[in-house]
């Protein structure tokens, strides 16, 4: 059996090892190193494949959730609702623009924001919300675009784990994640499921006036060389990464669609295994990409689990260990702990197993087997 890899981007990378050396090539021939060719091409492809008007690409993910706030000219004090069960980028850029953060529970069943928590944290300052696409399923954004027209919110998706999931509205649209909310982000880290071999993101979004803000902040606040209309930073897409990227926008369908299958594998491996919870599909076929493969372990110890699986050599994660509401930096003494039962239950529970496009039978099987081996023993 082949090592298992928690990513194997190494064999990702032998498929398309001629693409991209080519790619790469061409970037070296030119030495249009930032905003070269390949960069516009890989905007252009992006907007065509999201279906949104446009893309503006940037250094990485983080600057991506940054960008988009700042572009809509939110101020210090502004409310911003987010997920607590989440990654840290995501209230991070919040705090760094000296908005307020508000962080709010999670839906139990697929781990993303509860949109009855979003409606009860409204206040009269509440100028935004955040839903996450948590490890690459859609989140309700049926219900959250209704809460934000009625009070007036900008819906700022972070679509970082869910690039190339379809949300279904109620009325039968399909729309991809990122082409959903007034303004999205994504992250191109070397893991996500279309990742550059490097930091890379973008900012989405369908709104002529706002992106061409975004296209000004991103590049030092300028339109015009050396004059600077507004308040940007330094942030750009270099073209080493593009060129990755478009090597790799075409398969993006087929390595979301080996994600699927390799979940399907692991659902049918643990179908009727007491003390584990494999992830709840809640839309349609295309509603969840799996950028993670996330179990709840009941009955056993999942700190335990974690050990045991690193002492049989398969690696883990534990997305994510604390709340955000409990770290050091985001302690506010609004917040109440019966406010966050859920989050509070799941960093005890969850666990992520090997998730990408070249895992093979033969692993999953040994993974299901030894996650089985544990719980049967611990329960």
């Amino acid at each position: 059996m082949r090592k298992i890899q928690m990513v194997d981007l190494k064999g990702q990378y032998e498929f398309i090892r001629d693409t991209v050396d080519r790619s790469i090539a061409e970037v070296m021939d030119t030495t249009a190193f930032i905003n070269g060719p390949q960069v516009h091409s890989f905007q252009k492809e992006l907007e065509e494949y999201l279906g949104v008007k446009h893309v503006i690409p940037c250094a990485n993910g983080t600057d991506a959730l940054q960008i988009a706030m700042m572009g809509l000219g939110l101020e210090p004090g502004d409310e911003v609702i987010t997920a607590d069960f989440t990654f840290a980028a995501t209230v991070e850029v919040i705090a760094l623009l000296r908005l307020t953060p508000v962080l709010v529970d999670v839906d139990p069943v697929t781990f993303n924001i509860d949109p009855e928590a979003i409606r009860k944290a409204i206040t009269p300052r509440t100028k935004a919300i955040v839903p996450v696409h948590l490890f690459g399923q859609c989140a309700d954004m049926d219900a959250i675009t209704d809460i934000a027209r009625e009070h007036k919110l900008y819906v700022i998706e972070d679509n970082a784990q869910g690039i190339g999931a379809v949300y279904t509205f109620k009325d039968g649209r399909k729309v991809k994640t990122g082409a959903i909310g007034d303004i999205a982000s994504t992250s191109f880290f070397p893991s996500k499921n279309l990742g550059c071999y490097g930091d890379g993101g973008a900012i989405f979004t369908n709104n002529d006036e706002l992106a061409h803000t975004i296209r000004g902040i991103v590049n030092h606040g300028m339109y015009e060389r050396y004059h600077h209309d507004v308040v940007g930073v330094n942030s750009r897409l270099d073209s080493i990464q593009a060129a990755v990227l478009r090597a790799k926008l075409p398969l993006l369908d087929t390595y979301n669609e080996k994600r699927k299958e390799a979940a399907r594998k692991y659902n049918r491996a643990f179908e009727g295994v007491p003390g584990i919870q494999t992830p709840v599909q809640t839309g349609g076929e295309d509603s969840h990409v799996y950028h993670q493969y996330t179990l709840k372990i009941g009955g056993a110890d999942r700190d335990g689990l974690v050990q045991y699986l690193n002492e049989n050599d398969i690696p883990c994660g534990v997305y994510y260990p604390i709340p955000l509401h409990r770290q050091k930096a985001y302690l506010d003494e609004r917040y109440r702990e019966e406010d966050f039962e859920v989050t509070n239950a799941l960093v005890k529970e969850v666990i992520s197993l090997p998730m990408h496009t070249e895992l093979d039978d033969e692993q999953i099987a040994y993974i299901a087997g030894k996650v089985k081996a544990y719980v049967d023993r611990e329960s």
